[in-house]
């Protein structure tokens, strides 16, 4: 009898021990869940599904087009004569054309002997010498260089003067000087608007006092 119970609690117990080594196994062999591997995996997909944010187009430079072969078109300024183009030596002849003109009516803006301007006169006059000057008064009181004082004055130097005698004022008048007989007597050729072409005083009493400047061009 006792062997029996002997034999039966061995059995038993070895039995006992083989479920015991069986579950252990069991459980080894069933992956842990690893927690933080998880929420690694998760964002992990999260990132690689997630869609970058979008660029914004990258401007392209402007394209240029071509530059043309084609000569730039000439400048529209006038291009005056200097020195060298008419001297003291060319005097006389200045005053030779200049008194052809005597008696030409005026007309404002006339360029010959059918009709001229105090401009006109000047600007014809070295036109016809094959010279080119200014065409308007206020830009021919500003060609050549200044005479200093009026004891300096000579023959083919231009004389300007102002609308108001005593006053400031714009140029509104010129002419060509054609002799100098002494200190109180220049004479000078211009298109007078009332008499035509003709020659004055400088020192008359209407000519004195709207005197502002000579010029000479050459």
């Amino acid at each position: 009898m006792k062997k029996y119970l002997s034999q039966s609690l061995s059995c038993t117990i070895f039995i006992f021990l083989i479920t015991t080594l069986l579950s252990c196994e069991v459980f080894r062999t069933t992956p842990e869940r690893n927690t933080s591997s998880r929420g690694s995996s998760s964002r992990g997909r999260t990132s690689a599904t997630r869609r970058p944010p979008a660029r914004k187009p990258v401007a392209k430079a402007p394209v240029r087009k071509p530059s043309s072969n084609k000569p730039a078109p000439a400048r529209t300024a006038a291009t005056y004569s200097r020195p060298g183009d008419a001297n003291t030596e060319n005097v006389p002849q200045v005053v030779q054309i200049a008194r052809t003109y005597t008696g030409t009516p005026y007309r404002s803006g006339g360029n010959d002997k059918q009709g001229i301007d105090c401009s006109g006169l000047i600007c014809q006059v070295y036109s016809e010498m094959g010279v080119k000057v200014p065409r308007i008064s206020w830009q021919q009181s500003e060609f050549g260089q200044e005479v200093g004082s009026v004891e300096e004055i000579k023959a083919g130097d231009w004389l300007f003067f102002v609308p108001e005698a005593g006053k400031e004022g714009y140029v509104s008048h010129a002419g060509i000087v054609t002799d100098v007989r002494g200190r109180d007597e220049i004479i000078f050729i211009h298109a007078s608007t009332s008499r035509g072409v003709r020659e004055d005083n400088l020192f008359s009493t209407y000519f004195k006092g709207r005197f502002v400047k000579a010029m000479r061009p050459f």
